[in-house]
């Protein structure tokens, strides 16, 4: 019973790939892959001669028996035209696939455009959201743009160069005038990183059209909004109750978001409680909450 490998490739510069992705791409008994001829090039680049058969978008759900029949006799490898297997392809399907069936599935992990991007774009990259494509239609794209424009996290999408200038003014429309960083054919001979405001990008993309592939990374939200309403809170406690936290935990995790005082999202978690007829929580003990809370003055 084999394993299926995600094996990540190369995005530009062939000596990018592992020297344990190549070991698999030559033990597997198949290499499924987006495109073969693209990938047919890579396997000739060293030297490798194992079986390829085409698993993509159009030919994902006829070709996901005979890809777990192969597994039933040993490993495959997946891999896409570049980067990193199932993202922004076929591959997630067949990983689910192969789960349902029993099968294990192990990454090898390599080159990612969009983690490539991040890393060089100068925002923050403790916390982001990567979308993939944006929308191709303005109403559309505009429309996904709005969805996410409160969120605090980079953002990063993947663009095509004939589409960029359109991105950029939807993105400023909805956004405002973020903070970007335009990242250009990464790891190949005429990489470049466009690095300012999204106007600034427009003027000079303008100026100079943009070519290959492009991933693009966007400031998040710096807006900062005001405390919540008790609605908001009641409505998170209700639904935080329903979990496993203590309310202790749930008070100093609701408490940061809300921007209330600890204590009094912890009264009110003890309140709606006792009005919902659940157990007296009042003497509850935790290591962060005291049991006699009336001089407790944590925020």
């Amino acid at each position: 019973m084999g394993v299926l490998y995600l094996v990540s490739t190369p995005i530009g510069n062939l000596e990018d790939i592992s020297a344990r992705g190549l070991r698999m791409l030559r033990e597997a008994r198949l290499v499924a892959a987006e495109d073969t001829r693209h990938t047919q090039q890579l396997l000739n680049h060293f030297g490798i001669r194992t079986r390829l058969v085409s698993y993509h978008e159009h030919n994902k759900v006829t070709r996901l028996d005979y890809i777990l029949a192969e597994l039933a006799q040993g490993d495959v490898a997946l891999v896409s035209d570049a980067g990193t297997p199932a993202l922004n392809d076929p591959g997630y399907e067949l990983v689910l696939g192969a789960l349902k069936a029993g099968y294990a599935v192990s990454p090898i992990p390599g080159p990612s455009a969009p983690l490539a991007a991040l890393v060089v774009s100068g925002l923050p990259t403790d916390r982001f959201v990567y979308l993939g494509y944006l929308p191709r239609k303005a109403n559309d794209r505009r429309s996904a743009l709005q969805a996410v424009s409160t969120l605090p996290y980079t953002l990063i999408f993947l663009e095509t160069p004939h589409r960029l200038e359109e991105a950029l003014a939807d993105l400023q429309t909805v956004l405002g005038d973020r903070l970007i960083a335009v990242a250009r054919e990464l790891t190949k001979l005429h990489e470049d990183v466009f690095r300012g405001s999204i106007s600034a990008g427009r003027t000079h993309y303008a100026a100079n059209p943009p070519r290959g592939e492009i991933t693009l990374v966007v400031e998040g939200c710096t807006i900062v909004a005001g405390p919540w309403s008790e609605t908001q809170v009641r409505a998170a406690i209700r639904e935080g109750l329903g979990g496993d936290q203590s309310p202790s935990r749930l008070a100093s995790g609701l408490a940061a978001e809300a921007g209330w005082a600890r204590r009094s999202v912890y009264q009110l978690i003890l309140e709606m409680s006792q009005e919902e007829g659940r157990q007296d929580l009042s003497g509850e003990q935790t290591d962060d909450q005291p049991e006699d809370t009336s001089g407790d003055n944590i925020a």
